[in-house]
Protein backbone atom coordinates (compact mmCIF):
# COMPACT_ATOMS: atom_id res chain seq x y z
CA UNK A 1 0.00 0.00 0.00
CA UNK A 2 1.25 4.11 -0.83
CA UNK A 3 1.19 6.84 1.39
CA UNK A 4 0.58 9.46 -0.62
CA UNK A 5 1.75 13.66 0.03
CA UNK A 6 0.26 16.44 -2.35
CA UNK A 7 3.39 18.87 -2.81
CA UNK A 8 2.41 22.23 -4.54
CA UNK A 9 4.36 23.69 -7.54
CA UNK A 10 4.94 26.31 -9.24
CA UNK A 11 1.92 28.44 -9.22
CA UNK A 12 -0.99 25.16 -9.44
CA UNK A 13 1.34 22.21 -10.13
CA UNK A 14 0.85 19.73 -8.11
CA UNK A 15 3.47 17.04 -7.91
CA UNK A 16 3.48 13.97 -5.65
CA UNK A 17 5.74 11.87 -3.13
CA UNK A 18 4.16 8.09 -3.16
CA UNK A 19 5.95 5.90 -0.37
CA UNK A 20 5.61 2.23 -0.75
CA UNK A 21 4.88 1.16 2.93
CA UNK A 22 6.23 -2.37 2.72
CA UNK A 23 9.42 -1.15 1.89
CA UNK A 24 10.32 2.91 1.87
CA UNK A 25 11.02 3.57 -1.52
CA UNK A 26 9.26 6.83 -2.49
CA UNK A 27 8.68 8.03 -5.94
CA UNK A 28 8.38 11.86 -7.09
CA UNK A 29 5.06 12.08 -9.48
CA UNK A 30 5.89 15.05 -11.85
CA UNK A 31 8.38 17.26 -10.38
CA UNK A 32 8.32 20.26 -11.99
CA UNK A 33 10.67 21.74 -10.03
CA UNK A 34 13.10 20.11 -7.13
CA UNK A 35 13.01 22.49 -4.10
CA UNK A 36 9.50 21.81 -3.26
CA UNK A 37 9.76 18.15 -3.46
CA UNK A 38 13.35 17.62 -2.06
CA UNK A 39 11.87 19.90 0.91
CA UNK A 40 8.73 17.90 1.24
CA UNK A 41 10.77 14.23 1.21
CA UNK A 42 13.35 15.86 3.96
CA UNK A 43 10.35 16.86 6.10
CA UNK A 44 9.38 13.46 6.05
CA UNK A 45 12.03 11.91 6.35
CA UNK A 46 11.83 10.18 3.00
CA UNK A 47 14.62 9.77 0.31
CA UNK A 48 13.07 9.25 -2.90
CA UNK A 49 14.28 6.59 -5.03
CA UNK A 50 12.41 7.49 -8.14
CA UNK A 51 10.62 9.69 -10.41
CA UNK A 52 7.87 9.00 -12.63
CA UNK A 53 6.75 10.91 -15.21
CA UNK A 54 3.51 11.42 -17.12
CA UNK A 55 4.52 13.43 -19.93
CA UNK A 56 7.55 15.97 -21.14
CA UNK A 57 5.87 19.08 -20.69
CA UNK A 58 8.39 21.22 -18.67
CA UNK A 59 6.13 21.94 -15.70
CA UNK A 60 6.12 18.08 -15.18
CA UNK A 61 9.98 17.10 -15.42
CA UNK A 62 11.62 20.52 -14.43
CA UNK A 63 12.75 19.00 -11.11
CA UNK A 64 13.88 15.66 -12.73
CA UNK A 65 17.94 16.27 -13.33
CA UNK A 66 18.09 17.96 -9.81
CA UNK A 67 16.45 15.36 -8.16
CA UNK A 68 18.31 12.81 -10.12
CA UNK A 69 22.00 14.47 -8.59
CA UNK A 70 20.61 14.94 -4.92
CA UNK A 71 19.49 11.46 -4.57
CA UNK A 72 20.55 9.11 -7.30
CA UNK A 73 17.39 8.35 -8.14
CA UNK A 74 15.78 6.40 -10.83
CA UNK A 75 14.10 8.20 -13.43
CA UNK A 76 10.35 6.20 -15.35
CA UNK A 77 8.80 7.67 -18.02
CA UNK A 78 6.75 6.93 -21.47
CA UNK A 79 8.57 5.48 -23.61
CA UNK A 80 6.67 7.50 -26.46
CA UNK A 81 8.26 10.63 -25.25
CA UNK A 82 11.67 9.14 -24.51
CA UNK A 83 13.64 11.79 -26.57
CA UNK A 84 12.17 14.86 -24.57
CA UNK A 85 11.98 13.68 -20.99
CA UNK A 86 15.45 14.43 -19.20
CA UNK A 87 17.01 11.45 -17.52
CA UNK A 88 15.32 8.47 -18.39
CA UNK A 89 16.37 5.57 -17.02
CA UNK A 90 13.18 2.96 -17.46
CA UNK A 91 10.77 3.75 -20.43
CA UNK A 92 7.14 2.11 -20.03
CA UNK A 93 4.84 1.05 -22.71
CA UNK A 94 0.83 1.31 -22.49
CA UNK A 95 0.11 -1.77 -20.31
CA UNK A 96 3.74 -2.20 -18.84
CA UNK A 97 3.94 -2.64 -15.19
CA UNK A 98 6.72 -0.91 -12.77
CA UNK A 99 7.05 -1.87 -9.47
CA UNK A 100 7.83 0.48 -6.36
CA UNK A 101 8.46 -1.79 -3.53
CA UNK A 102 5.69 -3.56 -3.19
CA UNK A 103 3.62 -1.59 -4.92
CA UNK A 104 2.70 -2.17 -8.80
CA UNK A 105 1.65 0.30 -11.07
CA UNK A 106 -0.01 -0.32 -14.61
CA UNK A 107 0.92 1.97 -17.39
CA UNK A 108 -1.98 3.01 -19.71
CA UNK A 109 -1.47 4.79 -22.60
CA UNK A 110 -3.72 7.91 -22.58
CA UNK A 111 -2.57 10.39 -25.60
CA UNK A 112 -4.57 13.71 -26.59
CA UNK A 113 -3.41 16.44 -24.23
CA UNK A 114 0.48 14.93 -25.63
CA UNK A 115 0.99 12.06 -28.08
CA UNK A 116 2.87 10.09 -24.93
CA UNK A 117 1.23 10.87 -22.07
CA UNK A 118 0.55 7.48 -20.03
CA UNK A 119 -1.12 7.41 -16.76
CA UNK A 120 -0.12 5.01 -13.24
CA UNK A 121 -2.35 3.06 -11.83
CA UNK A 122 -1.92 1.68 -8.87
CA UNK A 123 -4.66 -0.82 -8.46
CA UNK A 124 -4.36 -2.16 -4.75
CA UNK A 125 -4.05 1.18 -3.60
CA UNK A 126 -6.67 2.74 -5.66
CA UNK A 127 -4.83 5.61 -6.84
CA UNK A 128 -3.91 6.87 -10.75
CA UNK A 129 -1.71 9.50 -11.39
CA UNK A 130 -2.95 10.82 -14.97
CA UNK A 131 -0.78 14.20 -15.10
CA UNK A 132 -2.88 16.57 -17.53
CA UNK A 133 -5.41 14.06 -19.50
CA UNK A 134 -8.01 14.16 -16.59
CA UNK A 135 -8.35 17.03 -14.36
CA UNK A 136 -11.11 17.17 -11.55
CA UNK A 137 -13.96 18.61 -13.40
CA UNK A 138 -11.67 18.98 -16.76
CA UNK A 139 -9.82 17.62 -19.27
CA UNK A 140 -5.97 18.93 -20.51
CA UNK A 141 -5.73 21.10 -24.08
CA UNK A 142 -5.28 19.22 -27.25
CA UNK A 143 -1.74 20.85 -27.83
CA UNK A 144 -0.91 17.33 -29.44
CA UNK A 145 -3.80 15.22 -30.08
CA UNK A 146 -7.05 14.95 -31.42
CA UNK A 147 -10.90 14.83 -30.03
CA UNK A 148 -11.17 11.70 -30.94
CA UNK A 149 -7.98 10.29 -28.94
CA UNK A 150 -8.31 12.52 -25.95
CA UNK A 151 -12.30 10.98 -25.39
CA UNK A 152 -10.77 7.25 -25.93
CA UNK A 153 -8.35 8.14 -22.89
CA UNK A 154 -10.68 9.56 -21.14
CA UNK A 155 -13.21 6.30 -21.49
CA UNK A 156 -10.23 4.43 -20.43
CA UNK A 157 -9.51 5.86 -17.49
CA UNK A 158 -13.34 5.84 -16.94
CA UNK A 159 -12.73 2.02 -16.86
CA UNK A 160 -10.96 1.81 -13.49
CA UNK A 161 -13.13 1.68 -10.72
CA UNK A 162 -14.99 4.06 -9.43
CA UNK A 163 -13.44 4.10 -6.00
CA UNK A 164 -10.46 5.18 -7.40
CA UNK A 165 -8.61 8.30 -6.34
CA UNK A 166 -7.01 11.00 -9.54
CA UNK A 167 -4.41 12.26 -8.44
CA UNK A 168 -3.76 15.35 -11.13
CA UNK A 169 -1.31 17.85 -12.22
CA UNK A 170 -2.98 21.05 -11.09
CA UNK A 171 -5.46 23.03 -8.76
CA UNK A 172 -7.68 23.82 -11.98
CA UNK A 173 -10.60 22.53 -9.89
CA UNK A 174 -12.89 25.65 -9.34
CA UNK A 175 -12.56 27.36 -12.46
CA UNK A 176 -13.17 24.09 -14.07
CA UNK A 177 -16.60 23.93 -11.93
CA UNK A 178 -17.59 27.28 -13.21
CA UNK A 179 -17.31 26.14 -16.47
CA UNK A 180 -18.87 22.86 -16.13
CA UNK A 181 -22.21 24.24 -14.89
CA UNK A 182 -22.49 26.79 -17.97
CA UNK A 183 -22.74 22.81 -20.30
CA UNK A 184 -24.17 20.62 -17.58
CA UNK A 185 -26.54 23.52 -15.32
CA UNK A 186 -28.65 20.74 -15.23
CA UNK A 187 -26.86 17.82 -13.38
CA UNK A 188 -27.78 18.12 -9.20
CA UNK A 189 -24.44 16.12 -8.34
CA UNK A 190 -22.43 18.90 -9.90
CA UNK A 191 -24.12 21.69 -8.37
CA UNK A 192 -23.32 20.25 -5.19
CA UNK A 193 -19.61 19.08 -5.74
CA UNK A 194 -19.28 23.29 -7.10
CA UNK A 195 -20.26 24.18 -3.93
CA UNK A 196 -18.32 22.18 -1.73
CA UNK A 197 -15.22 22.83 -4.09
CA UNK A 198 -16.01 27.01 -3.19
CA UNK A 199 -15.86 25.97 0.54
CA UNK A 200 -12.83 23.79 -0.37
CA UNK A 201 -10.72 26.54 -1.92
CA UNK A 202 -12.19 29.45 0.08
CA UNK A 203 -10.21 27.50 3.37
CA UNK A 204 -6.99 27.16 0.93
CA UNK A 205 -7.61 23.71 0.97
CA UNK A 206 -7.05 21.44 -2.24
CA UNK A 207 -9.32 19.79 -4.04
CA UNK A 208 -7.53 16.98 -5.19
CA UNK A 209 -7.91 13.66 -5.52
CA UNK A 210 -10.96 13.06 -6.18
CA UNK A 211 -12.69 9.81 -6.85
CA UNK A 212 -13.82 8.07 -10.27
CA UNK A 213 -17.25 8.02 -10.01
CA UNK A 214 -17.30 11.72 -9.29
CA UNK A 215 -15.83 12.23 -12.45
CA UNK A 216 -18.04 10.27 -14.22
CA UNK A 217 -21.09 11.69 -12.52
CA UNK A 218 -19.74 15.03 -12.70
CA UNK A 219 -16.94 16.13 -15.25
CA UNK A 220 -18.38 16.77 -18.58
CA UNK A 221 -15.67 15.95 -21.27
CA UNK A 222 -16.17 12.52 -19.62
CA UNK A 223 -19.67 12.15 -19.65
CA UNK A 224 -19.90 13.05 -24.04
CA UNK A 225 -21.50 9.98 -24.85
CA UNK A 226 -24.31 10.86 -22.34
CA UNK A 227 -27.76 11.54 -24.43
CA UNK A 228 -28.60 14.55 -22.16
CA UNK A 229 -25.47 16.45 -22.39
CA UNK A 230 -25.02 15.94 -26.31
CA UNK A 231 -28.83 17.37 -26.26
CA UNK A 232 -27.85 20.28 -24.06
CA UNK A 233 -24.77 20.85 -26.62
CA UNK A 234 -27.24 21.30 -29.50
CA UNK A 235 -25.98 17.90 -30.60
CA UNK A 236 -28.90 15.54 -29.94
CA UNK A 237 -28.12 13.01 -33.01
CA UNK A 238 -24.15 13.25 -32.64
CA UNK A 239 -21.47 10.62 -31.33
CA UNK A 240 -19.30 11.16 -28.41
CA UNK A 241 -16.19 12.30 -29.98
CA UNK A 242 -18.43 15.52 -31.76
CA UNK A 243 -19.86 16.17 -28.04
CA UNK A 244 -16.48 15.93 -26.99
CA UNK A 245 -15.09 18.23 -29.49
CA UNK A 246 -17.70 20.80 -28.92
CA UNK A 247 -17.08 21.01 -25.14
CA UNK A 248 -13.44 20.96 -25.45
CA UNK A 249 -14.17 24.33 -27.94
CA UNK A 250 -15.95 25.73 -25.56
CA UNK A 251 -13.70 25.61 -22.91
CA UNK A 252 -10.58 26.68 -24.89
CA UNK A 253 -12.75 30.34 -25.03
CA UNK A 254 -14.74 29.97 -21.45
Amino acid sequence: MLEIDLVPCLRDNYAYLVRDLATGLTAAVDPSESAPVLKAAAAKGWTISHVMNTHHHPDHVGGNLAIKEATGCVIVAPRPDEGRIPGIDIAIEDGGRFSLGDSLALAIFIPGHTRGHMAYWFEESKAVFCGDTLFALGCGRLFEGTPEQMWRSLERLRRLPGDTRVYCGHEYTQANARFALTVDGANAALALRAKAIDGLRAQGRPTVPSTMAEEAATNPFMRADDPVLAAAMGLPAAGPVAVFAEIRRRKDAF
